[in-house]
């Protein structure tokens, strides 16, 4: 735990610690076709350039984009349609 100027304490930040902590890990957390960019680039990366290689696939494998799009973000728009249409109709 930290402490705060005002004395007050903060918990740790979660931000800090990360749930993947094994290489093990971090294959488990991508699909598979990512899976494979990753064991490819795992093995031409040279001993060391792997902390910056596996802390940027941690980052990739938890950064909630799939979990966005499978919550339909996008649910009630038109795509396709643009908005000069409209004016073009009306002349």
């Amino acid at each position: 735990m930290t402490t705060a100027p005002s004395g007050g304490p903060h918990p740790p930040s979660q931000s800090s610690s990360h749930p993947l902590r094994t290489i093990r890990d971090i294959r488990e957390s991508l699909p598979e076709d990512q899976r494979r960019h990753f064991d490819t680039e795992l093995t031409d990366t040279e001993i060391e350039a792997l902390p910056e290689m596996l802390h940027r696939w941690v980052t990739l494998s938890n950064d909630g984009f799939e979990e966005f799009l499978l919550s339909a973000p996008f649910e009630g728009l038109d795509f396709g349609a643009r908005s000069y249409d409209e004016h073009a109709d009306t002349e």
